[in-house]
């Protein structure tokens, strides 16, 4: 499946260049990769859309509510350039000890993180949202990790093979980040690399697309 980016001020075309059926059409609200790989999962086409969104920062409300603002607030900014769309949005933020974890940008910053999440819970809030003309679901799916004792070595070890700098928390769940972990908790793994696609199938029910 080839994925088309949108700009939000140009036209929507499918993967064969030709323009998609009002009918259906769906954007993914989020340029992220990993959330791209989720959906093809699904077997449903899709276009992608940067939102034009600027996101609340960790302090200025509660984690429920902002991850619940800052999913909307992606999934608004869409629909209000394709109003004919069904947009899926997302957001994720971690929070460890009443503190919310960001990425962490870099090598060092993420060192720190993850010596600081060694042998602690880590809960990760997922919103995911689909916003329509005639529909409007949103839920928040938590998942939760218990980090091994970490020492240095592991961390450096783990961090130069994956880079995983532009994830919060320092890690990757779905490549070697897994070896960081002592058990999880959880109704949905997916909902941990950012897209829960257990609630998502529900409402989109990719299954009954051909019926």
């Amino acid at each position: 499946m080839r994925i088309t980016t949108l700009p939000v001020n140009g036209p929507c075309r499918g993967k064969s260049d030709t323009t998609v059926s009002d009918a259906r059409r769906i954007i993914l609200a989020s340029t992220s990769p990993y959330r791209q790989i989720l959906l093809e999962r699904l077997h449903i086409p899709f276009q992608v859309c940067k939102p034009d969104f600027k996101e609340a920062e960790p302090g200025d409300m509660p984690p429920d509510e902002l991850v619940r603002y800052n999913t909307l607030g992606k999934a608004a900014s869409v629909v209000d350039k394709f109003p004919d769309a069904t947009v899926i949005a997302s957001d994720q933020i971690a929070v460890c000890s009443d503190t919310i974890l960001g990425k962490p940008g870099g090598h060092d910053a993420a060192c720190l993180q993850l010596q600081r999440l060694s042998g602690k819970p880590v809960d990760f809030l997922t919103g995911i949202a689909l916003v329509g003309d005639a529909e409007e679901h949103y839920e928040t799916v938590p998942f939760r990790v218990h980090f091994r004792q970490l020492n240095v070595d592991d961390i450096e070890a783990y961090l130069r093979t994956e880079q995983p700098y532009d994830c919060a928390g320092s890690f990757k769940s779905e490549g070697l980040g897994i070896c960081l972990f002592e058990r999880m908790e959880g109704d949905d793994p997916t909902a941990l690399i950012g897209l829960p696609l257990i609630t998502l199938s529900g409402w989109l029910q990719p299954l009954n697309a051909g019926h």
